[in-house]
């Protein structure tokens, strides 16, 4: 068996707030290592459920957050941030599963740091789904047939995935108070609780279905402003909805529009405001 873990870093236990997740910031260097542990607590039950290969993504940010000498011996590591598939770089049909950890809501939606990709996305559809990097990192995986097992994170990601993908173990480590505070685990707890998880996740494998994109999917990616709107429907194929920040694009598969969604927000982060 073969695993993919996605580790983004919002939905870590512990880390209620910006200055854990930015790397200017005073608490960065104290949530790297714990982030670090938590993947290791994650590949540590594969390893022991029978799992013979894990592969670990950095997704967060500039996605070289993961400690790498303090990683699990046996863990093979993806780390740096120009990836053409991002947050769920290299899955393919190879794998048998996929967890994401570290994971967080999607924006407009209670949660600690609760965003989508920038904090320039209100939404993103496909076609009539509304999902955040959660839902469309599934979407990904269920695209080379590949069932997302485990999801762990705060709260708020925990209750996004039990309503996307049936039958998906959760692992909730800390409740979100509001947006910038939290109720947490011990470090040391949730790594117990991510192991147990884990374990369970992969004893139910069989039950858990790959989260199927539909065909020529639609993406519609709402902005907070109009001049990101602007900004992003300036890649081919792009048509802002009249009236909306709304801008649209008409994909021949997921993948496609993941790629799509990835040139968009760059091109939105260009926005000025003064």
């Amino acid at each position: 068996m073969k695993l993919f873990v996605s580790v983004d870093m919002e939905g870590i236990t512990g880390l209620p707030d910006e200055t854990f997740v930015d790397s200017h910031r005073n608490n960065y260097e104290r949530a790297r290592r714990i982030m670090t542990e938590e993947a290791n607590a994650i590949a540590t039950a594969a390893f022991e459920k029978g799992v013979h290969e894990v592969l670990v993504n950095d997704s967060h940010s500039k996605m070289n957050n993961l400690l790498v000498e303090e990683m699990h011996p046996d863990v093979e590591l993806i780390t740096g941030e120009v990836k053409p598939l991002s947050m769920v770089q290299s899955l393919d049909e190879t794998y048998t599963g996929a967890v994401f950890a570290g994971y967080h809501a999607r924006a407009g939606q209670p949660g600690v740091m609760s965003h989508t990709m920038i904090f320039g996305v209100r939404n993103i559809f496909i076609n009539d789904v509304v999902v955040g990097e959660l839902g469309f990192n599934a979407y990904v995986a269920g695209h080379f047939d590949v069932p997302v097992l485990l999801v762990a994170g705060d709260d708020g990601a925990c209750r996004e995935a039990e309503a996307l993908i049936p039958g998906v173990v959760t692992a909730a480590v800390k409740q979100s108070i509001s947006r910038s505070s939290v109720r947490t685990l011990h470090p040391s707890k949730a790594q117990a609780l991510l192991k147990e998880k884990m374990a369970e996740a992969l004893e139910k494998l069989s039950e858990i279905k790959p989260l199927k994109a539909p065909d020529n999917p639609i993406m519609r990616i709402e902005f907070t402003n109009y001049g990101e709107a602007e900004w992003a429907a300036m890649m081919p194929g792009c048509v802002i909805e009249e009236g909306t920040t709304i801008v649209r694009y008409e994909a021949k598969n997921i993948i496609e529009a993941y790629r799509a969604m990835l040139v968009m927000t760059e091109l939105a982060m260009q926005t000025k405001f003064c």
